[in-house]
Order: C-alpha cells, then sequence, then structure tokens
C-alpha cells in the first residue's frame, strides 16, 4: 500500500489550542470523534467543506492543516 499523499496537523493545532480534544474539535466542525480521529490518522480524507471547518476552527489556511504530496511514481 502506498503512504498517503495527504497529510495534515490537526494533532499538532489541537495542543497549541489547550490540548483541544479530538471530541471538542468534532462539536467544532459537526462530524464524530472517530472521523477525527480516521482524518487526523491519515486514514480518511475529509470533504472540502469539512476541511475549511477545520481550519476555521484553528484560525489558520487549509495548507496549514493539510499538505499535500502527489505520489510521483504513479503515472
Amino acid at each position: 500500500m502506498a503512504p498517503t499523499a495527504v497529510t495534515n496537523q490537526i494533532r499538532r493545532l489541537r495542543f497549541d489550542r489547550d490540548e483541544m480534544t479530538q471530541a471538542d474539535l468534532a462539536g467544532h466542525i459537526g462530524v464524530t470523534r472517530q472521523t477525527v480521529n480516521a482524518i487526523e490518522a491519515g486514514k480518511y480524507s475529509p470533504s472540502l467543506e469539512v476541511a475549511f471547518r477545520i481550519a476555521q476552527t484553528f484560525g489558520v489556511s487549509l495548507e496549514e492543516v493539510f499538505q499535500y504530496e502527489p505520489d510521483r511514481t504513479r503515472k
């Protein structure tokens, strides 16, 4: 299995925000804690709307939350 091309800084952003829990973030963005956990772990890519909600919650740009590195081995 190839590594995911999308990474994120959600864990760091949560801890920088007075150690916000996954449940707290989930409540702010309207998803379950399990969804936040899956996004944070890179097992699930959020919808664009949820990605923007996460960035807005932390008061940062989308690029500060999510990074995309294309898989250069694909043609």
